[in-house]
């Protein structure tokens, strides 16, 4: 990539994946789907939506195209309900969820390595006038918004057991 500012923002970004990726690392198989007391999703309904997410700002609003054939094997759920609440996703396994995020996460940084400065800062029609740049910056802290109600999961479930 010849954008270093591009760059950067995608090296920070697979950053806030890892720290999602370490924070699920040994995640007992039955807290994928457990959920706690008062509590509004699943992990395993998170991690899917992080990866779907990644999917629809990268070919609805970045590159604004319809997905690539990839991705209908990978998302053969809606992100959301019709209510806006997220799909509850049971009953897979961990590294099926795991090998969606690092799948998705490739395809984004492959997508992206030929965008120059001037692609890099474009706005998109189909995201209100955003550029790719405050793209990766949404992306970031919407990782990690959900990465912490990961984390908050976890600690509330093993203070169950």
């Amino acid at each position: 990539m010849a954008d270093s500012e591009l760059s950067a923002a995608l090296w920070m970004y697979n950053d806030a994946r890892e720290r999602t990726l370490a924070a699920v690392d040994g995640l007992p198989a039955n807290d994928l789907d457990a959920m706690p007391v008062g509590g509004q999703n699943a992990i395993g309904s998170l991690l899917y939506h992080l990866a779907e997410a990644q999917r629809m700002w990268l070919y609805d609003r970045i590159l604004e195209r319809p997905s690539a054939d990839w991705t209908t094997s990978l998302f053969p759920y809606e992100s959301r309900e019709q209510d806006g609440r997220l799909t509850p996703i049971r009953g897979m396994a961990l590294d099926e969820h795991l090998d969606r995020l690092r799948t998705a996460q490739q395809h984004f940084r492959d997508e992206l390595a030929g965008i120059d400065d001037a692609e890099y800062r474009r706005p998109r029609d189909a995201c209100r006038d955003q550029t790719l740049e405050w793209v990766i910056h949404h992306l970031r802290d919407h990782e990690a918004e959900h990465r912490g109600q990961i984390e908050q999961i976890r600690t509330v479930l093993s203070s169950t057991r």
